[in-house]
């Protein structure tokens, strides 16, 4: 039985401060999945006791990133998805494990006025050409922030929200393509129904304490996983970010 956590910190040296490491210890995960680490190498002594840990750092400072901490050596790690334009920003980690691969993720924002949707729409082809190749060789479980909201239960006002980056129906498509290619979205395995279920919140307008919300945060897994998958969360109570940690329970 394995346990992972995934958690877009939007900037890790900050969320240190706010408790980084207690919260982590809390948890108590196998492997912990960041994403938005917003640093480079040697700007913060991250290391948490029992754990490796490996960084993909944007080649802009203070600026996306990606990072795994890990109770059990990997096989191997890759960085990136060897595409060269579409690993500049850190937004990839591969591990190779004996069972299994994980992959964690930050998937570019659309942005304001869908000005990088193109460009998007190229890194979620790439990005699902990948994982397709990888799960031809294991199974694969995959983290973090996707950067959309897949059905309008997955946000709390679809209805204003339909043209705004993370829900636009090109995105949208996209991630139904992804679990067509043979993907489980872990909550919704255990939650089809539940409302209000949300991993980000705007720091405008008290959005948290109102939830008023987007579930833009998951646990995708190969569909041969399906049948171990034990249990699934969504920590809204933990705070440090404007997203909040998301868990998976694998039977590995």
């Amino acid at each position: 039985m394995i346990k992972l956590i995934s958690w877009n910190v939007n900037g890790l040296r900050a969320c240190f401060d706010k408790g980084f490491p207690t919260i982590m210890q809390q948890l108590d995960a196998d492997f912990f999945c960041l994403q938005e680490t917003k640093m480079q190498a040697g700007q913060l002594d991250a290391e948490l006791p029992g754990y490796q840990s490996y960084w993909h750092y944007a080649q802009k400072k203070g600026y996306s990133g990606t990072a795994i901490y890990t109770k059990q050596p990997p096989l191997s790690v890759r960085y990136g998805l060897g595409i060269e334009e579409h690993d500049q920003e850190g937004r990839v980690i591969t591990l190779e494990m004996p069972e299994f691969f994980l992959v964690t993720v930050y998937t570019p924002n659309s942005q304001d006025e869908l000005r990088r949707l193109d460009y998007r729409m190229q890194w979620d082809e790439a990005f699902r050409a990948y994982l397709v190749e990888l799960d031809q060789h294991k199974p694969v479980l995959v983290c973090g922030d996707l950067n959309v909201a897949h059905k309008e239960i997955d946000l709390k006002n679809p209805k204003t929200n339909r043209r705004n980056a993370g829900f636009t129906d090109e995105e949208r498509g996209q991630f139904t393509r992804l679990l067509e290619a043979g993907f489980v979205d872990t909550f919704r395995h255990f939650y089809p129904t539940l409302e209000g279920a949300y991993s980000w919140w705007s720091y405008r307008f008290k959005a948290r304490e109102k939830n008023v919300g987007w579930r833009i945060d998951y646990f995708l897994a190969s569909e041969r996983l399906r049948d171990r998958l034990v249990s699934a969360k969504i920590h809204a109570d933990i705070m440090g970010s404007d997203h909040c940690p998301v868990e998976v329970v694998v039977n590995l």
